[in-house]
């Protein structure tokens, strides 16, 4: 399968349904809400599948990424695609394994913008939005992009995220979170 981002850089990606790469409709629409946000920011890519969203945050000047996938073979994509693109001032890191266990692993650091994009049905939704919020992994200013099927998972607000706007695109949905308002001016008064 072919695939493209901006610039009409090609990536590599895996052979067969293995990955379900987010649609070149869905990204363009993602980086049409974040426009002007995404020069110098920190990225997250939970479930990377193939990269292609940290990819294209690099292409659009992401200061650094970070992809979770659990796949070994889509990691090694990954790096292959992002290593081609990144320029020299870029960091970026593929994490491979269980994205609950790799989110434990990143508490203490914050993301501008973060787009989680599991399997459908993987059940995955509830419990990794807990972890982004008990963690504080999204910036205060941040925002997270969630795709889903709304016939699979519905999303909620919930202790530390709230739903800022959702966005259908066909049978593909977005909902967009923001990190909960006055939970940034707690911890700044608990320190």
């Amino acid at each position: 399968m072919s695939l493209r981002i901006s610039g009409n850089r090609q990536l590599k990606t895996l052979p067969g349904r293995d990955t379900r790469p987010t649609s070149g409709r869905v990204r363009e629409a993602v980086f049409n809400i974040w426009q002007g946000k995404i020069t110098d920011c920190r990225w997250l890519d939970l479930c990377a599948g193939t990269g292609s969203m940290g990819a294209e945050a690099l292409c659009r000047g992401a200061n650094y990424v970070i992809g979770i996938e659990q796949s070994s073979r889509a990691c090694t994509i990954i790096q292959q695609n992002w290593q081609k693109i990144a320029k020299p001032e870029q960091q970026f890191q593929v994490l491979r394994g269980d994205v609950l266990k790799r989110l434990k692993t990143l508490a203490g650091q914050q993301f501008d913008r973060i787009y989680f994009d599991p399997p459908y049905a993987s059940g995955l939704y509830q419990p990794v939005l807990e972890a982004i919020a008990l963690y504080h992994l999204l910036h205060p200013e941040g925002e997270l992009a969630v795709e889903y099927d709304p016939a699979l998972w519905q999303p909620q607000a919930l202790p530390g995220l709230e739903i800022c706007r959702q966005k259908i695109y066909g049978n593909t949905t977005l909902a967009f979170y923001t990190r909960e308002s006055g939970v940034g001016s707690r911890e700044s008064e608990e320190k």
